[in-house]
């Protein structure tokens, strides 16, 4: 096939144009700044562009047409509104990639397919996946634009730690927090459901949709089937780096309401929600996958490769100021309590 990604180098397109590439049955190609092209194996052809100069972009793609175009790097719908006119009769198929995130919040059944409904009042970022599904369904029920939604849910890589509570740096602050022995901030107390996904695992169903007719006018969820509680995700965090989890518990509103992160979406519209996903529907469409990649083994390979790669230790000291605020105030209040 011949396959374009816009993006394609991020935590989720790296695994998908890796396996492409290192199967060397398709004319791949990626348009974006190529800035991170030296991720990936030798054997793409690059249109090196931004995407979101239409007029650079239409004169690099001139002439060619594809059997699949999945957008990585849409987030509103001005950005598919920008696609539809690049690709609009020139692929078979326009794969846009959503977010599980965008499920109704609260939920009314914790058991999440492709018919929950969309809404989410708590978060924006949820609200804009929402509106870009609504236009490209449009354009698929009056244009006939070939169109499959992917939503996929909490996907992590080898480059960073997939965690519930971080600052705007990432996780690299969280994981030297267990490795110092201070406590840990986890929202509610931990038991909540929740799904993480490995991208190898997301890469082996994503490339099972591509040029797959029943997909077309579908949205699909790809996640792992293996469900774990926030206190299983953070317990195998800390046993991979070998140290002693010190759990800190705070409600999710008290830490939307005590931040200037964005932890009303991140979390109340999102990670503090118990979630269980039935990929029934992704497994008609693609006979025989199931994710092979087991969270506490997925999650070891991660942190291996961060502790042996300076570069993706960021520090966040903001972030760890504000873990012992919180902490501290946790504690005072307990204090106080007990002295009346």
């Amino acid at each position: 096939m011949k396959i374009l990604f816009i993006g394609g180098t991020g935590i989720i397109s790296t695994a998908i144009s890796k396996k492409l590439i290192e199967s060397g049955e398709h004319e791949f190609y990626l348009i974006n700044r190529g800035t991170r092209n030296d991720r990936l194996p030798k054997g793409f052809k690059s249109l090196s562009c931004d995407i979101n100069d239409e007029k650079a972009a239409a004169k690099l793609l001139e002439g060619l047409d594809f059997d699949v175009v999945a957008d990585f790097i849409a987030f509103v719908p001005s950005q598919l509104e920008r696609d539809y006119r690049l690709f609009a009769g020139k692929t078979r198929q326009f794969i846009f990639i959503s977010s599980a995130s965008a499920y109704q919040k609260p939920l009314s059944d914790y058991r999440v397919n492709e018919g929950t409904p969309l809404s989410n009042p708590y978060w924006k970022y949820s609200r804009e996946k929402i509106a870009c599904e609504d236009y490209l369904m449009k354009m698929y029920r009056e244009n006939g634009f070939p169109v499959t939604i992917v939503r996929p849910s909490h996907t992590y890589d080898e480059r960073s730690i997939p965690l519930g509570v971080h600052g705007e740096h990432g996780s690299w602050q969280v994981a030297k927090r267990i490795l110092e022995g201070k406590p840990v901030i986890i929202h509610g107390d931990g038991t909540s459901l929740w799904t993480m996904t490995h991208n190898s695992d997301f890469a082996d169903a994503f490339i099972g949709l591509l040029g797959n007719a029943h997909a077309i006018g579908e949205a699909v969820q790809i996640t792992s089937d293996e469900t774990v509680t926030w206190n299983q995700i953070y317990r195998s965090v800390a046993n991979a780096l070998g140290a002693e989890l010190k759990p800190c518990y705070a409600t999710s509103d008290f830490l939307a309401r005590c931040s200037n992160y964005d932890f009303t979406g991140s979390l109340i519209g999102d990670k503090a929600n118990s979630v269980v996903f039935d990929n029934s529907k992704l497994k008609r469409l693609v006979p025989g996958f199931n994710a092979k990649v087991r969270f506490d083994q997925g999650i070891r390979m991660t942190v291996e490769n961060v502790l042996a790669n300076k570069e993706l230790q960021i520090e966040d000291p903001e972030f760890d100021a504000w873990c012992d605020k919180i902490a501290a105030a946790l504690d005072a209040a307990a204090e106080a309590f007990n002295k009346n």
